[in-house]
């Protein structure tokens, strides 16, 4: 099998296996393929349209216009919902848009039906609205519903949950930011870098989500820590993409393992301190027990 030359003189030089190696960059699922397939599918509607009277064309690109937005709508409710399956504890989206994303493509296909039918035409409703309803089971069937229950809030205050909630989105949107500034440095190996940090990093976050309790003590990681590992990553981007300075990229990996370090050890320890909290409460609950016996 061939491999690739590296060495002292080339482009880019050798490292070690360990850190050469990018992580896998995150694909879309299949359903969100799917989703993107009934974008596609728009097309139907939207090729034919000019070979119609002036009826036809104003329903028809109606049709496709609705559809690509119940695709676009739908794929936004997949992520929300692998969201929504990743976390501990989350709640329902506001918003339900894979239902919404169904009830458009019913839409669009009452209307292609409609464009289909001369004007005054009999039973002119009838057809298309039983495309609508096929077309509206189908996307149930393939794609399904969103979330309707919050997840793991059960004895948690809302207050708190929220509070989690909105640092979590934060520091969500700190990484994605991160993740997009590293792209025009234009290295694969340090995509991957950035996404293990994230993934690192995320599991500090599913430890505040399930225990709201630990917010204080992580908040500097989910706002601070990453708001300057953003700024940082988005300077040495730039200067990495005008002079490919081996100092600026051995100094930016140095602080992503140091930030990736701290960020495990304080994952760590909060969940041993949720372990220590839980002695205490059986411990107590112990002692009432016998007391009470």
């Amino acid at each position: 099998m061939a491999q690739r030359f590296g060495g002292k003189f080339s482009l880019t030089p050798q490292d070690s296996p360990s850190k050469t190696r990018p992580a896998p960059a995150p694909s879309a699922s299949r359903d969100q393929r799917r989703a993107g397939m009934l974008g596609l599918s728009a097309l139907a509607f939207l090729i034919p349209a000019f070979w119609g009277d002036p009826r036809q064309l104003v329903l028809s690109l109606a049709a496709g216009g609705v559809l690509l937005a119940a695709a676009w709508t739908t794929r936004e409710g997949l992520r929300a919902a692998e969201a929504f399956a990743a976390r501990k504890v989350a709640r329902r989206p506001a918003l339900p848009r894979k239902a919404l994303g169904a009830i458009l493509t019913g839409g669009a296909l009452f209307l292609g039906g409609l464009a289909q039918h001369p004007a005054g035409a009999a039973m002119t409703f009838l057809n298309p609205a039983l495309f609508a309803l096929a077309g509206l089971g189908l996307h149930l069937m393939a794609f399904g519903l969103d979330p309707m229950r919050d997840k793991g809030a059960t004895g948690i205050d809302s207050f708190q949950t929220d509070r989690v909630a909105r640092a979590v989105d934060e520091a969500e949107a700190h990484l994605t930011a991160m993740k997009d500034a590293i792209l025009r440095a234009g290295d694969r190996q340090l995509e991957g870098r950035v996404n293990r940090f994230a993934d690192t990093a995320r599991q500090l976050f599913r430890s505040v989500e399930a225990d709201p309790g630990d917010l204080t003590a992580a908040r500097k990681f989910l706002s601070v820590y990453l708001l300057g590992a953003r700024d940082a990553t988005v300077k040495f981007a730039d200067l990495y993409a005008q002079n490919r300075s081996t100092q600026a990229r051995a100094d930016y990996e140095a602080l992503l393992d140091d930030l990736e370090t701290t960020f495990a050890s304080r994952t760590t320890a909060l969940l041993a301190g949720g372990h220590t909290d839980l002695d205490v409460e059986i411990s107590v609950l112990r002692d009432r027990l016998k007391y009470e016996t």
